[in-house]
């Protein structure tokens, strides 16, 4: 199970003046009391603020200029929503079952706009050339065939004047000329691309399209030039500017989540020596990095509800060798692996070694039924991949999986269990 979400102040704007107000209104029965606000930057949710509700309504001011995607995520039970922001007021609506969200009104003309869009984006790419495969078989005039040429129709026109709306007229824009999957659609190049990045305004780093992108970008001509690709592409953007940065920070977690390690190297080298000021996004990545190489000592972490173990902390429980893992009930991987760690728990015991797992659920019961089977000890936030050991340990997939030494220094990072095992000397 993968993921690739960071982390800023909380900003205390409710006292503020605000550029616009998010309205959300929810069902009495809807059990959350809280909310938080993220923005984006990139490929990474900006926690924003957080709010309490009043009645059966969240109200959230938000004071600076925003244009883009944002997200509301209630920590009680672990779920989301998306919108987007014009920099106008927000008014949101949703009805829930069995305590999740189950349909979202959005009440603004920027929001059912953008989600009235994404709707025909996603049958354009997945449905689109499917229903023009059925219409072969149905002859003109028959009912069906008709209901299947509207169809076509309303999918293959045009978006119309989007120019009220610059945001959504920003990513309709660009989601069609950089990410939409079409048969018929020029192929893109890398100056094209390069141009776009270099010129682009801030929407580009609020818009969710950066990260689809630059793996675009990278899936140009042969795998063997991705290095020269890529160091192009970095002189172009300037590693000595935020936007440079922000796309170095995000190539450096592209590598990482997709276990391109060489190439992660080389560009993570590259950011350390920046001798420039580093921005916010980029510090992150190299700390976080940096702090979960092998040979570095693992930071502490403080257990919320630890079962089989009184230990506060990682630091505090004692044992020659830790075997940190973090893992999902929901993750088919660890389904698979976590097991065979179970088999040879005794042994990994016997070696005065311990296993501390952190689990990125969401879901309490879910979680506590399989900690049940688990002999060794468990944590968890039940905040999923909004967890703070997400970031803090530079966590891109479950199971992911660290060896520390009795000082708590990283002396491997097993990509799987076979390799766990191994480096325990019990395959």
């Amino acid at each position: 199970m993968k993921k690739i979400f960071g982390i800023l102040g909380l900003a205390a704007i409710s006292s503020l003046q605000a550029q616009f107000k998010i309205a959300v209104e929810v069902p009495g029965d809807f059990a959350p009391r809280e909310v938080y606000l993220y923005t984006l930057n990139g490929s990474k949710d900006i926690l924003s603020t957080k709010e309490m509700r009043k009645g059966n309504l969240w109200q959230i001011a938000y004071p600076k200029f925003y244009q883009g995607m944002m997200k509301l995520y209630f920590p009680e039970n672990g779920t989301s929503l998306n919108f987007i922001s014009e920099n106008k007021d927000v008014k949101l609506k949703f009805e829930t079952k069995k305590n999740k969200i189950s349909k979202v009104e959005y009440l603004d003309e920027s929001n059912a706009l953008m989600n009235n869009l994404q709707d025909i984006q996603q049958k354009k790419e997945y449905i689109l050339p499917a229903l023009y495969q059925i219409k072969e078989y149905y002859k003109e005039g028959q009912s069906f065939g008709k209901s299947l040429d509207e169809e076509i129709q309303r999918l293959s026109a045009d978006n119309g004047d989007l120019s009220k709306f610059p945001f959504v007229q920003y990513y309709s824009t660009n989601y069609s000329r950089f990410v939409e999957k079409s048969a018929t659609k020029k192929p893109l190049t890398h100056e094209e691309i390069v141009h776009f990045l270099v010129n682009s305004d801030e929407k580009l780093e609020s818009s969710s399209l950066l990260r689809p992108i630059l793996v675009a970008y990278l899936n140009i001509g042969p795998n063997t030039n991705i290095t020269n690709d890529v160091d192009k592409l970095l002189a172009a953007v300037n590693t000595e500017t935020p936007r440079g940065q922000t796309i170095l920070s995000e190539l450096i977690e592209l590598f990482d989540a997709y276990d391109m390690q060489d190439l992660k190297t080389k560009y993570l080298t590259e950011a350390k020596n920046l001798k420039c000021t580093i921005n916010q996004r980029l510090s992150g990545t190299i700390s976080a990095n940096v702090n979960t190489e092998v040979g570095a000592k693992f930071p502490d972490y403080k257990f919320n509800h630890a079962t089989n173990s009184t230990a506060k902390s990682i630091y505090d429980l004692k044992a020659e060798k830790k075997i940190i893992v973090f893992w999902s009930s929901t993750c088919s991987h660890c389904e698979a692996e976590l097991p065979k760690i179970i088999e040879k728990y005794n042994q990994i015991k016997a070696q005065k070694a311990e296993v501390i797992a952190f689990s990125l659920d969401v879901e309490k019961e879910a979680y506590e039924n399989k900690v049940k089977n688990l002999p060794w000890v468990n944590d968890s936030e039940l905040r999923g991949w909004y967890s703070s050991f997400v970031d803090a340990y530079n966590v891109h997939a479950t199971p992911t999986y660290f060896v520390l030494d009795s000082n708590n220094k990283i002396i491997a990072k097993p990509d799987h269990v076979a390799d766990l095992l191994k480096f325990l000397n019990l395959n």
